[in-house]
């Protein structure tokens, strides 16, 4: 399983690569994910009815990992961990990587320097 960061679904709808390739790629293969923080962040960035007609189309082909129980509690962890270092991601970053985590998943992202500091965190 993929999970698709905001970063490259942002990429796919504005046509930039490498980011739109890649999650053109991982959505051709039926193994594409998107958790519920990203939902939540795309719909939040409408701008106008084309990109909304846009976003729903692209979230209607991509199921949505929830936000449940285990994977709040593994992102507190990671939030937790990494502001007590010193190297907080914040809390959409850590809800993310909670998520990816707790469902075995690697993460589609351009922002490895966010998710690069979570310990396991598989990165696509």
């Amino acid at each position: 399983m993929i999970v698709a960061d905001t970063d490259v679904l942002i990429d796919f709808l504005t046509g930039t690569d490498p980011g739109a390739s890649d999650v053109a790629r991982f959505l051709e293969q039926g193994d594409l994910w998107i958790t519920a923080v990203s939902r939540f962040e795309l719909l939040c960035g409408v701008r106008s009815k084309k990109q909304e007609r846009l976003i729903q189309q692209l979230l209607r082909a991509i199921p949505t990992l929830p936000l449940d129980e285990p994977a709040a509690d593994t992102a507190a962890t990671i939030r937790k961990e990494l502001t007590a270092k010193g190297t907080d991601i914040g809390m959409a970053d850590s809800l993310i990587a909670g998520m990816v985590l707790e469902h075995s998943a690697a993460l589609l992202t351009r922002n490895r320097r966010h998710f690069g500091k979570v310990a396991g965190l598989r990165l696509t």
